[in-house]
């Protein structure tokens, strides 16, 4: 089936609420997020790799009264929809991990539906090297021009500490980008030695570490336009 782009909420209810045994997809994502662009070539190519499932791309900040059914906070977003109820949600600036996710989703449906769940050795996952995972980090510290880790995610933090930065960039309007690291503890303990950096929240501008929450704070008394003038270098 193709890959719908979503331009209103009255297509958007229309095509989600048709078939509803097959399994949807929604992809939020916005176009001034650098990390949506990669995002997106991937799920094209996922969205012809399935063609028997549907796929919905919907940019977040255009279509705002479905961004706010399903509260989306950050891009990229995932949500995976069948029988007219949610399965999964997504929040990742890696292409591969929503890989993983949907091919998981499937087999789990599959399994609901009494099918065959065994993978092929080819659909196995191979261990992750060392270069491989520094790659990996080197690509989501990059993938918006601020980035944060933390435990959670922007509308449902974990942990007071990375509550108090999200609320920090929301106040001063910053855009960013997140990675949930309670779903990947490869990249939580990675992350701890590809930063030398310890402790959650970790936020990166242009792809480098400034430091957590303290950093923060102080960085912000000393300059209060500290944002705007480390995005301009």
């Amino acid at each position: 089936m193709p890959l719908f782009e979503i331009t209103s909420n009255k297509q958007f209810t229309e095509l989600s609420s048709a078939n509803p045994s097959t399994l949807k997809t929604l992809f939020f994502y916005a176009d001034w997020a650098h990390n949506c662009a990669q995002a997106i070539e991937n799920y094209k190519k996922t969205s012809e790799q399935y063609p028997e499932n549907e796929f919905f791309s919907i940019d977040a900040e255009a279509n705002p009264e479905i961004s706010e059914i399903f509260d989306i906070s950050a891009v990229p977003y995932y949500i995976f929809i069948k029988e007219s109820s949610i399965i999964k949600e997504l929040s990742s600036a890696d292409p591969q991990e929503f890989l993983n996710t949907y091919k998981q989703v499937i087999a789990s449906q599959s399994a609901s539906d009494n099918k065959s769940t065994s993978k092929s050795s080819d659909d196995e996952e191979e261990e992750e090297t060392e270069e491989q995972l520094n790659e990996r980090l080197k690509q989501l510290t990059a993938a918006a021009p601020v980035m944060l880790f933390m435990k959670g995610t922007p509308s449902e933090p974990k942990c007071g500490f990375s509550r108090q930065m999200v609320g920090i960039l929301r106040e001063h309007q910053v855009r960013f980008g997140f990675f949930d690291i309670l779903k990947d503890d490869t990249v939580r303990q990675g992350l701890k030695k590809f930063s030398d950096w310890p402790t959650f929240p970790q936020l990166y501008i242009n792809g480098e570490l400034v430091g957590g929450l303290d950093i923060i704070k102080e960085s912000l008394e000393e300059d209060p336009e500290f944002f705007t003038q480390s995005l301009a270098n």
